[in-house]
């Protein structure tokens, strides 16, 4: 069993989690009004995987005899700039996410629950590749600059992305 601080701080990580399926989402949405199905296409399978995470922790929760408490979500941004503005908040958001996973792990550390710390290590190495995919995005759009073709061939190998759900032990 977990302390009440630890099922605090994961409920808070698990608003933190679907508010980045929200904005993913809201992303998809926006990059389909503009035509560019392939990012749009990304940010929708990005959603996917944050509701991955969130389903991690709520089983987690519940195993260690923890309720979930859902929270309310911040409504996301709906508009941005361009495809490249669009990528540099999704790292920013990974960015924010991946403190909140390594301030969750410090947590546990101080709580001596060594379970959770053990659960968390898998988050710590996906915000690592999170972080990564979305860096990778942006330096493909900085080359591309601002020739739409450039652009066209993006989009076009961003909508080849497939969603690959974590083993369910991990």
């Amino acid at each position: 069993m977990i302390t009440d601080k630890m099922a605090q701080a994961l409920n808070d990580q698990i608003r933190e989690e679907l508010y980045s399926a929200y904005i993913y989402l809201s992303m998809s949405s926006y990059a389909t009004s503009v035509g560019m199905a392939g990012v749009a296409h990304w940010f929708r399978i990005q959603t996917q995987e944050e509701l991955t995470h969130t389903d991690k922790f709520c089983n987690y929760l519940n195993s260690q005899g923890s309720q979930v408490i859902l929270q309310a979500i911040e409504q996301p941004p709906c508009t941005w700039e361009s495809a490249l503005e669009m990528f540099e908040a999704a790292l920013a958001h990974e960015q924010h996410i991946s403190q909140c996973i390594h301030d969750l792990s410090l947590l546990a550390e101080d709580e001596k629950d060594r379970a959770t710390d053990i659960f968390l290590q898998w988050f710590i190495s996906e915000q690592v590749e999170e972080e990564e995919n979305a860096k990778e995005v942006i330096d493909q759009l900085k080359l591309a600059g601002s020739d739409g073709s450039g652009l066209f061939m993006i989009d076009r190998e961003l909508a080849k992305r497939v969603f690959t759900p974590p083993a369910t032990n991990a």
